[in-house]
């Protein structure tokens, strides 16, 4: 019997190197499905499940946002907490370019460019959290404090 061969996503190489436990979790990936397809598919609450979003801030300078996946990123608070006039979403092709990853299946781990990574300071509360492993349809289970340790994000509040 063949075994399942494990994905050899930037992510996942980058935990490995960390030497993080993390369970994969594959799912059929619906094209603008988000969090919640992947919850509802994997019969899991999508508050655990934590969406990496690219943002650029008024200077262009890019930047990743980690958020629960049934809330939304107050843009107005964020800008506030990082004190610039205005937070965006990048464009897809942005995102896509500066992370190395292909939209719906962004990762924060492993990037092609090092960005700065901010966190709805509630997720490090959660017992377990289901992100993106670096390919569209492929999660990872993993404990806050190993995202924590290897991503070292700015804590903050701007959950909606």
């Amino acid at each position: 019997m063949a075994r399942d061969k494990v994905p050899a996503t930037l992510a996942i190489r980058l935990l490995k190197q960390h030497k993080v436990k993390f369970t994969l979790l594959r799912y059929k990936y619906e094209d603008k499905g988000g969090t919640r397809a992947s919850a509802r598919e994997l019969q899991v609450d999508e508050h655990m499940v934590i969406k990496t979003l690219v943002m650029e801030d008024d200077q262009q300078r890019p930047f990743i946002v980690l958020m629960h996946g049934n809330c939304e990123v107050s843009l107005k608070h964020l800008a506030r907490q990082l004190k610039v006039k205005r937070i965006t979403p990048c464009t897809v092709d942005r995102a896509d370019s500066l992370t190395g990853y292909q939209t719906g299946g962004i990762s924060p781990f492993g990037t092609r460019q090092t960005l700065p990574v901010f966190m709805e300071e509630t997720i490090a509360n959660l017992e377990k959290l289901i992100i993106n492993g670096g390919r569209r349809g492929l999660l990872l289970e993993l404990s806050p404090k190993n995202l924590i340790d290897i991503l070292s994000p700015t804590s903050v509040s701007v959950a909606i």
